[in-house]
């Protein structure tokens, strides 16, 4: 049955890919983005769908239109993003978050959080099930994304116990692939386009830290999963890969895909970044049947095959 769905943060890196892909299922797909950190070449080739409508709208303001599911993405993610303008930031998830939501009980429509990792902190259980409520520092740099994105969690709860709002939560460990932004300063973007270009890559820390790197097309799945579960379960579930990696392994991985001749440059940790982050999916597992099936090489081949052709094009890279 085709449904009329609404995406937050169509035009991003993540949006983009799963407005793609509910277009591909026979959907009509309304995508809403301000444009901050969206792109309108990732959906570019997508308007001359007749099912697909763009706005130009930002969520902070309230948004009037008739849908039957929403996927609620709307929010800078990354660090140098989500730290550009925190107090944005935080209204985003919060007010944005509020107004989505009253969307939905207005209309009655299925609601999905895309909630983050990053409501762990700097986690002190390894690795992160659902059950762990986090360590985070609500005076620190980090804090407008992360308690941003836990209050946004909160509001889902109480506008589906108060309001009786159908709601989804999932949160989103590390993802990487084809349209991430070349310069949000996530380590696969930033290494990949550093190494395309033979400069240093650069290295937070001395780069033992551990990340788990989820393929975008894994992610989507997992989401899609998520919105046609029964209404009485309602997450919070993790979607991530829990395969571990030391960042200078990931360095050292991406020079030798790329044949690059560039050097390991260290710099100093950033305030708050977590040590260690990996995802317990269990309840992926267990309730979606869900598990990520592309290896890091393969999605890393696909990652840099897209920033070489952008780099191809437009001569240079940020």
């Amino acid at each position: 049955m085709r449904k009329r769905i609404l995406v937050t943060g169509g035009a991003g890196f993540i949006g983009s890919h799963l407005v793609e892909r509910l277009l591909g299922e026979g959907h009509e797909v309304l995508c809403v983005d301000n444009f901050f950190t969206g792109n309108k070449e990732n959906i570019a080739h997508l308007l001359d769908n007749h099912f697909f409508e763009m706005i130009r709208h930002d969520i902070v303001f309230p948004l009037f239109v008739e849908v039957d599911e929403i996927y609620n993405l709307a929010s800078p993610a990354s660090p140098i993003h989500y730290q550009y303008n925190p107090i944005k930031t935080i209204k985003t998830n919060v007010m944005g978050s509020i107004n989505m939501l009253g969307l939905a009980k207005r209309v009655r429509a299925k609601i999905l959080q895309a909630s983050t990792s990053e409501i762990y902190g700097d986690p002190e259980i390894h690795p992160q099930p659902e059950s762990y409520r986090g360590n985070v520092n609500t005076l620190g740099p980090r804090a407008c994304y992360d308690e941003g994105k836990r209050a946004a969690e909160t509001l889902f709860m109480d506008y589906h116990r108060q309001a009786g709002v159908r709601i989804k939560l999932i949160r989103i460990f590390n993802t990487y692939g084809p349209r991430m932004h070349p310069n949000d300063g996530r380590v696969v973007s930033n290494f990949i386009v550093q190494a395309l270009q033979n400069k240093p890559i650069t290295i937070f820390g001395d780069g033992t830290q551990t990340r788990s790197f989820q393929y975008i097309d894994d992610l989507i799945e997992g989401m899609l999963t998520m919105m046609d579960t029964e209404d009485s379960f309602i997450g919070p579930v993790n979607i991530g890969n829990p395969e571990e990696y030391k960042i200078i392994e990931l360095a050292q991985k991406i020079i030798d895909m790329t044949g690059s001749r560039s050097k390991l440059e260290f710099r100093p940790l950033p305030e708050d970044d977590p040590r260690k982050r990996k995802p317990d999916i269990t309840l992926a597992r267990e309730k979606l049947g869900w598990e990520p099936k592309i290896q890091l090489e393969q999605g890393l081949r696909k990652t840099i095959e897209y920033f070489d052709k952008l780099l191809q094009k437009n001569g240079h890279l940020p």
